[in-house]
Order: C-alpha cells, then sequence, then structure tokens
C-alpha cells in the first residue's frame, strides 16, 4: 500500500527555497546552505505549519521492519449500523472493518474542505507576514471568502509569499 508522502516548501526570508518531501527538502537545503540552516523556515504544505526537519540528526533512520504483522494502531470500537448498512459492508472486498477505513480515508483527503486550506494559508501568514500591509485585513477577507479584496490586500506582498498562499488555499 503506497503511503502519502508529506511535502514541504522552504523559505528563506521572503523567497522560496524548494518545494517537495520533507527528506528530500532537508537532503537539499543541508547540500545548499550548510551551516547556514538556522535563518531558514520550512512550511508543512497542507497545514501550512512550520515543521523542524532535524538537520542535525541525518543518521536518522527507519526502524529495521519487524516480523509478522505491523502494528498499524487499530482500535476496536463499536460501530452502530442499520441493517442494510451491515449488508452493503460485507458484500465489499476486504470486509466491513476495511471498506469502513477506506470510506473514512477517502473522505478525509477529499477536495472542497475550504476551512482546512484557509486555515493553512492562516498559519503561514502568521509565521510569514505578520508585518506586510494588510495582513489582518487579508485574513478578514480570507474568511469571509472576499477574494477580490484578499488579492487586492496581498497584490503588493513578495511574489513567493503570495503564490505559496495562494497555493495553500487552492488546496
Amino acid at each position: 500500500m503506497q503511503q502519502d508522502i508529506q511535502t514541504v516548501t522552504a523559505f528563506l526570508g521572503d523567497t522560496s527555497l524548494l518545494s517537495g518531501s520533507r527528506i528530500i527538502v532537508r537532503q537539499r537545503l543541508e547540500e545548499r546552505y550548510p551551516g547556514d540552516l538556522g535563518a531558514i523556515l520550512v512550511f508543512d504544505d497542507v497545514t501550512g505549519k512550520p515543521v523542524d526537519l532535524n538537520y542535525w540528526d541525518a543518521a536518522t533512520t527507519a526502524p529495521a521492519p519487524s516480523v509478522g504483522r505491523p502494528r498499524l494502531g487499530v482500535k476496536a470500537r463499536e460501530v452502530t449500523l442499520l441493517p442494510r448498512h451491515w449488508d452493503w459492508l460485507a458484500e465489499q472486498p476486504g470486509g466491513a472493518s476495511a471498506a469502513l477505513r477506506r470510506l473514512v480515508e477517502a473522505a478525509s483527503r477529499a477536495p472542497g474542505d475550504g476551512r482546512k486550506r484557509k486555515d493553512a494559508a492562516y498559519h503561514f501568514m502568521s509565521h510569514m507576514c505578520g508585518n506586510l500591509p494588510g495582513y489582518e485585513e487579508a485574513l478578514r477577507a480570507l474568511y469571509r471568502d472576499d477574494s477580490a479584496a484578499f488579492d487586492s490586500l496581498i497584490a503588493e506582498w513578495p511574489d513567493d509569499v503570495r503564490d505559496h498562499i495562494r497555493r495553500l488555499i487552492a488546496g
């Protein structure tokens, strides 16, 4: 089963340096900016929150695979459904539990969750844009879905910052 790869974007001041998986970004930053990583900020591309790439722990490796079924942190809990729901679940490949997990995963990844995207833009903006002109007004416009006002307020902001905000909002 393929797992989602968390992507991040690194900034030095108002300039976007690179985007990609956490591992690739960390490696490239270490190659390009040896000893000068303190001024670089890295943000999660989904949440907009800053992340720590553990630059100084490059020797960290994944744990050795263990024998047997992997521990997935599965918790057994009771679910109450109508009989027709149980019948439908029983017909699904992998059984009821697998079908429920697939449904939950699909719903959690579904596009259209505007609030999460706005929150991601807010988190990024709170770290990168607090001193920029129109910051508070831009946040208000963002949350009231006034895209014309929002675009106008961030129009003069640094290009890379403005473009990243738009990518976060777009998802």
